[in-house]
């Protein structure tokens, strides 16, 4: 499955380890929810980066104490209708200032590639290589935005406040 990570397509380092499968003593993993609680502590002191694929349907408050020793937070779009994962994202930027990887996963579409990276997502699991090329390309396309969100850009409004500030300061 290709991944999209900062606009760019990319290998995913992280293997997918099924909820019955064996551990690799090293190396880059991503778990199920179920399996990191288990033994949070436990997976949070292993060797190799840990993620864990947290469903939309999970409170994130439950992941909060892990979330700094966490690489990847994968959020789940069950189907392109529920969008509870955008406020899960938007939680876990702006309320809890994770600033690790978090992924886009499950039903991930051209056209609300945009409103993911407004949330706070970094990276993105698309189904087919086309939609990775259009993920890459659509994150470039814009640059100006008017709502405030937890991504770091400035809004169209703040944007027109520095220039008049700047403007005045000048005179």
């Amino acid at each position: 499955m290709p991944l999209v990570r900062h606009g760019k397509i990319t290998n995913d380092a992280f293997v997918h380890i099924a909820d019955d499968a064996p551990l690799p003593g090293g190396g880059a993993i991503l778990i199920s929810a179920a399996r990191f609680l288990e033994d949070p502590e436990g997976f949070c002191r292993r060797v190799g980066r840990t993620g864990v694929i947290w469903p939309n349907s999970r409170d994130v408050d439950d992941l909060v104490p892990w979330l700094e020793r966490l690489a990847v937070v994968a959020l789940v779009f069950p189907s392109f209708r529920d969008g509870r994962a955008y406020s899960q994202a938007r939680l876990l930027r702006e309320r809890y200032f994770y600033r690790g990887e978090l992924r886009a996963t499950g039903q991930v579409l051209r056209d609300q590639f945009v409103f993911m990276l407004r949330a706070g997502f970094d990276s993105f699991e698309v189904k087919k290589e086309s939609d990775a090329v259009a993920f890459a390309a659509t994150a470039k396309r814009y640059s100006v935005f008017y709502q405030p969100t937890g991504d770091g850009r400035v809004t169209a409004l703040h944007q027109r406040m520095q220039m008049r500030h700047s403007e005045s300061a000048g005179q």
